[in-house]
């Protein structure tokens, strides 16, 4: 089998115009494509691992383009899913097709179907510790709608910030910042104390609406961000790329500001709870616990994962010994031995603590 490509005035020089005039087998045509064709199945691939699917899992396979007709396309295709691909659609026109059917369905004319797109990166907010929370995962299907309660992470503070991003890296600062604003006027309480819930809120043509409000006062505000993307195919690929090569790191990263958090919040448990222990317990019990407070504190201070773990497991034993001098093997002494555990300062077990931190 083969062909004649004809091209008349590709270019041109000093003796004039120049075509292109050859004839081409198939076989020289698979051969010249087949490498581009095989590349196109590592996003096929990436898609079904996304969606926790295997190829067998798919029902029909539907191909767009002109170009789809090309025999081995339909032999690549075929042989990846197992199955013959749908001919039921013209794939010059089934794009044109589906945003037709998309804009009736927008527009309330078309009822008894529903288009579903997804979101491409995760969004999130930044939480304590500079680590992106993340609050509606990539690939989530839209329109949808999550909410999640966070906390203060400072006594008495009164006003906080929302930072919305986007990407899948655990630092806030490797990803993209959609927006912030500050919800002022919190009723001022020990951190932990307040619940602020966020809202996330994105409507069928990909509008994200995100909310702040403090359920003791009921004060809230908000923030609406037209295009939560904003990025071409290419910006989102390395975007995820770059979060696959740097998983392994960024686990580490973000586990050492979850252990660094949970030491900060060992040490504000200790120290409320060595109020009611003063008086039952040995002076020099309470300066070594104070001691270990302030070691734990310098090790959080500078980073130091290791003086970290070490802190943590040294002072939550000083309380074990200290709890039981005071108060009896009985343990009669929820709020000390409660700080020996590592127990937060909030009540709920819903609510985030010491997630926010007051902003200037």
């Amino acid at each position: 089998l083969e062909t004649t490509v004809n091209l008349p005035f590709l270019t041109a020089d000093a003796t004039g115009p120049k075509h292109l005039n050859i004839r081409i087998t198939r076989a020289k045509l698979e051969s010249m494509i087949e490498d581009l064709i095989q590349r196109t199945l590592t996003p096929v691939k990436k898609a079904l691992a996304d969606a926790n699917k295997t190829a067998a899992d798919i029902q029909e396979v539907v191909l767009v383009g002109g170009s789809t007709r090309i025999p081995l396309v339909l032999e690549t295709v075929k042989k990846f899913f197992g199955k013959e691909p749908h001919k039921g659609v013209n794939p010059d026109e089934v794009v044109a097709l589906g945003a037709a059917v998309q804009a009736g369905v927008l527009s309330g004319d078309v009822k008894e179907m529903v288009l579903l797109d997804v979101t491409p990166l995760s969004l999130g907010v930044e939480t304590l510790g500079g680590v992106m929370t993340v609050m509606i995962p990539r690939n989530t299907t839209i329109p949808t709608r999550k909410e999640e309660t966070y906390s203060t992470a400072d006594d008495n503070q009164t006003q906080v910030e929302i930072h919305v991003l986007q990407g899948e890296r655990a630092e806030a600062k490797q990803n993209r910042t959609l927006g912030r604003f500050k919800l002022s006027d919190i009723m001022p309480a020990p951190r932990g104390m307040p619940k602020i819930k966020v809202t996330f809120d994105i409507d069928a043509n990909g509008i994200l609406s995100v909310s702040a409000k403090d359920e003791a006062t009921g004060k809230d505000t908000a923030i609406t961000i037209t295009s939560n993307s904003g990025l071409s195919d290419t910006d989102i690929e390395r975007m995820v790329q770059e979060a696959a090569a740097n998983e392994e790191e960024d686990k580490k990263r973000r586990a050492a500001v979850e252990n660094r958090n949970k030491a900060d919040q060992l040490c504000y448990g200790v120290e409320k709870a060595l109020g009611e222990l003063k008086d039952k317990a040995p002076a020099d019990k309470i300066a070594d616990i104070e001691g270990k407070v302030a070691s734990l504190r310098s090790a959080i201070e500078a980073s130091d994962d290791a003086g970290i773990v070490s802190g943590m497991a040294a002072l939550e034993a000083a309380m074990g010994e200290i709890a039981q001098s005071a108060y009896g093997a009985s343990g009669a002494a929820p709020g000390a031995q409660g700080a020996a555990a590592g127990a937060s300062a909030g009540g709920d077990d819903d609510v985030i603590d010491a997630e926010f931190e007051e902003t200037e």
